[in-house]
């Protein structure tokens, strides 16, 4: 049985979070975060997620023919990507998950499956260099979404 924690990533919430023109070229966007989450899983996201980790981007719309890249699996929603977050998050309740979304009703429906929860924000910083700049990273730390009570992040 794999005890590795997972990092799950709402793709279309994450990459949606910041206003690059992500919306021109979706798939394009999705598959920078993908090609930029790649190494997380050999060495984490210190102090709140240490390695190794299971990184699974889950992806849908126009986005969904993202293919997986070594450390990186994709999950392919065939309808909502909220509810294949959900689904990945019951199947493995011997684990520990981490869901990374700001999407506050997918929030509270992981969270209620014992998931933990983390914004977009925490994503970024903590992979820094493979992400966006200070830039981006500080006009999202206006957004309350980023974390869940009682998380540090």
């Amino acid at each position: 049985m794999d005890v590795r924690p997972l990092l799950i990533v709402d793709a279309a919430n994450v990459v949606g979070s910041r206003p690059d023109g992500w919306w021109r070229d979706r798939a394009g966007a999705t598959a920078r975060l993908r090609d930029s989450l790649a190494g997380l899983g050999e060495v984490g996201l210190p102090p709140q997620l240490l390695p190794p980790v299971v990184v699974v981007l889950v992806v849908e719309g126009r986005a969904r023919d993202v293919a997986a890249v070594p450390g990186v699996e994709v999950v392919g929603a065939r309808g909502s990507g909220d509810d294949a977050i959900v689904d990945l998050v019951r199947a493995a309740p011997q684990r520990r998950r981490v869901v990374v979304t700001a999407d506050r009703e997918l929030r509270d429906r992981v969270v209620a499956e014992g998931a933990e929860v983390y914004g977009p924000r925490w994503l970024r910083e903590g992979s820094e260099g493979r992400m966006a700049g200070p830039a981006v990273r500080a006009q999202d730390a206006a957004s309350p979404a980023n974390r869940t009570p009682g998380a540090s992040g």
